[in-house]
């Protein structure tokens, strides 16, 4: 009993080996198998090569422009928010300037003297004129300056009382300014002929 127990467990260690080296067999069958077929995957023409090519370039040149595209919205709309809130700060540096009024019209209500009431409208001046040439504006010096049409606008000319006026701006009827070293608006003058 004891020896047939024994050829049993011969016999199954005998079958289990050879299970176990059918198996191994197999495995390397199918990796064999397995290497076979990629190897007969076929390659890609180069016509087929030249479409994947195409196809990616196209890709990018889309994205690309779809890139560039939201760039021009975005510049076009800080654009248009800077155009709207361009004079922003000259008017907050000018509300100061607004009370000051406010106060002195208030003022002349009740005044009584007419000399508290000019100061304190020359000094509102004095402060928007110190103001707007902190922004960069400047007047147009014209009186007794040779007429130029780079600043000046002739309104008329009359006889120049002196030689000397010939051609030179004799009055000022409006006075003319840059901002920033730009005419913005031109001095209205009466040239001496």
């Amino acid at each position: 009993m004891f020896n047939k127990k024994k050829n049993n467990d011969k016999e199954e260690n005998i079958m289990n080996t050879e299970n176990t080296s059918e198996n191994i067999t197999e495995n390397v069958e199918n990796t064999d198998a397995t290497t076979n077929e990629t190897e007969q995957a076929p390659e890609l023409t180069a016509e087929e090569k030249l479409q994947a090519e195409v196809q990616q370039l196209n890709d990018k040149y889309l994205r690309l422009y779809a890139e560039f595209d939201n760039y021009k919205r975005r510049t076009q709309k800080e654009r248009v928010e800077l155009l709207q809130t361009a004079g922003k700060d000259v008017i907050v540096s000018m509300l100061p300037v607004l009370d000051d009024f406010d106060r002195a019209l208030k003022a002349m209500e009740t005044a009584a003297d007419v000399a508290p009431v000019k100061e304190g409208v020359l000094l509102v001046h004095h402060k928007i004129k110190n103001i707007l040439s902190q922004k960069g504006l400047k007047e147009v010096e014209s009186i007794s300056k040779d007429f130029d049409t780079d600043f000046h606008e002739a309104i008329t000319n009359i006889p120049a009382p002196t030689e000397d006026l010939k051609g030179k701006v004799i009055d000022e009827v409006e006075k003319g300014y840059t901002l920033n070293d730009n005419v913005i608006r031109f001095a209205k003058v009466v040239v001496g002929a």
